[in-house]
């Protein structure tokens, strides 16, 4: 039945004009819908029985997949999943591997919702987290235990600026199974790609870099499609065993892709962390010009990072792009086409010096927020790592006079002259004591 003229008006407000284009588009079309069409009911039961196809938006979207597919070639790995947020991706990850008597071993320099998450919402099902510094190998292996499902860190710590040494921490894992999942939000797959050091899981908050606009959230978790049933179906029984009605196991399914058609199939959808076809258009246009801006940042980033440096006002400052930084010459081992554009810089000044220049500021942006085209300023002891006691801020870099400064691509004397008016009249005081 067509909707025409001599229809009803509610019939030809909900059917009319439904007919497909005929010309194909160039961009990637927005499916902004909850469902889709069955053709009959053989077409409905493939659907359901096998995946095929499109069925409802929470389990797949074309719009959606062709983001998916677009990162999961970015980052050299088997398959992609997109979600509603880079929180949301951390958490689908997680669950994918761990349950209630469970163990994961995390670098205790993470994003706090993530710290929160472990400690508050992943504990309350029976998920047990040590934090260790992951750049001490020896502390890494020393807390994995039989119960250990997951090793968890990010390229660059939030604010010390320290790099993961990928290769040697997921080699740590292989030992014994275990998969090391790595929040590369701040690096981007231009940067660095994990999976290609031994990484078995990598998510970003697409929010950031990759969307580069600044309009939108998501998330997304990238599989490597190496899971090897032989070496750590014991620790995961999910994904090797038969099924609730007794069918075949993951494992017999999907071989290797196991541990990601998992995360599509059972985890993402079930906990409904859906990203919308819009978003994910815009993440999609986003990532489009990922290199060029993420290589303008990081060479902004640069130069205002030696600027800074130099300044009398400043204490230190914490970019792995300087010489100065301790993990400078791994950052040169791990990270090509630059240094990434997010760093942490101490004033002398302690807290008023801070308060003073990020109320200064005219160009640069005082949000919390990160990997935008603009340039962004917050004061971490009091925002993003407030909720932490003055000894775990101090080892992860952050005192009183420090803020957090994420580059954008404007003119990078623009940045850097707004940061030296910004920084007339700053409040001077005693060298604050800096405990690395």
């Amino acid at each position: 039945m067509t909707a025409g003229a001599d229809t009803g008006f509610s019939t030809r407000q909900v059917h009319a004009g439904s007919v497909s284009a005929p010309a194909t588009p160039r961009a990637t079309p927005i499916y902004l819908t909850a469902g889709f069409t069955f053709s009959d009911l053989d077409e409905s039961a493939e659907h359901f029985g096998t995946g095929a196809g499109f069925g409802y938006s929470r389990t797949g979207n074309p719009t959606v997949q062709a983001v998916e597919e677009r990162l999961a070639s970015l980052e050299g790995g088997d398959q992609a999943i997109l979600v509603s947020s880079g929180q949301a991706a951390v958490t689908v990850a997680l669950l994918a591997l761990a349950g209630a008597g469970d163990h994961v071993v995390v670098s205790e320099h993470i994003y706090e919702g993530t710290r929160g998450l472990l400690l508050d919402n992943l504990a309350r099902l029976g998920i047990e987290t040590t934090f260790v510094d992951v750049s001490d190998l020896d502390a890494v292996r020393a807390a994995v235990t039989p119960r250990t499902k997951a090793l968890f860190a990010e390229t660059l710590s939030n604010a010390r600026n320290d790099v993961l040494d990928v290769a040697a921490v997921a080699a740590i894992g292989a030992e014994r199974g275990i998969p090391l999942v790595v929040d590369s939000t701040f690096t981007t797959p231009y940067l660095l790609r994990p999976i290609e050091h031994g990484a078995a899981v990598v998510v970003h908050s697409a929010s950031k870099f990759l969307a580069g606009q600044g309009a939108v959230l998501g998330g997304v978790i990238v599989d490597d499609g190496r899971f090897d049933a032989a070496a750590s179906g014991h620790l995961f029984p999910h994904l090797v065993q038969t099924d609730r009605l007794g069918g075949a196991s993951y494992a017999e399914k999907h071989g290797p892709r196991a541990r990601g058609q998992y995360l599509r199939e059972s985890v993402a959808p079930r906990f409904g962390p859906s990203p919308s076809p819009l978003n994910a258009f815009l993440i999609g246009q986003g990532i489009e010009t990922l290199s060029l801006r993420v290589e303008r940042q990081s060479a902004n980033a640069l130069v205002v990072a030696r600027w800074l440096e130099d300044r009398p006002e400043v204490e230190r400052v914490d970019y792995v792009g300087l010489a100065s930084h301790p993990h400078h010459a791994l950052g040169e081992k791990y990270l090509r086409g630059g240094h990434g554009s997010v760093f942490t810089v101490t004033l002398r000044g302690g807290l008023e010096a801070a308060r003073h220049l990020v109320q200064s500021v005219r160009l640069i942006t005082h949000m919390t927020h990160l990997g935008d085209v603009r340039s962004l300023i917050l004061h971490p002891q009091s925002t993003s790592h407030s909720a932490r006691t003055v000894s775990e801020r101090e080892r992860a870099g952050v005192f009183p006079g420090t803020v957090r400064l994420s580059i954008g691509i404007e003119d990078v004397g623009d940045i850097l002259a707004d940061l030296e008016q910004a920084l007339v009249g700053v409040p001077s005081a005693e060298r604050e004591t800096v405990v690395l």
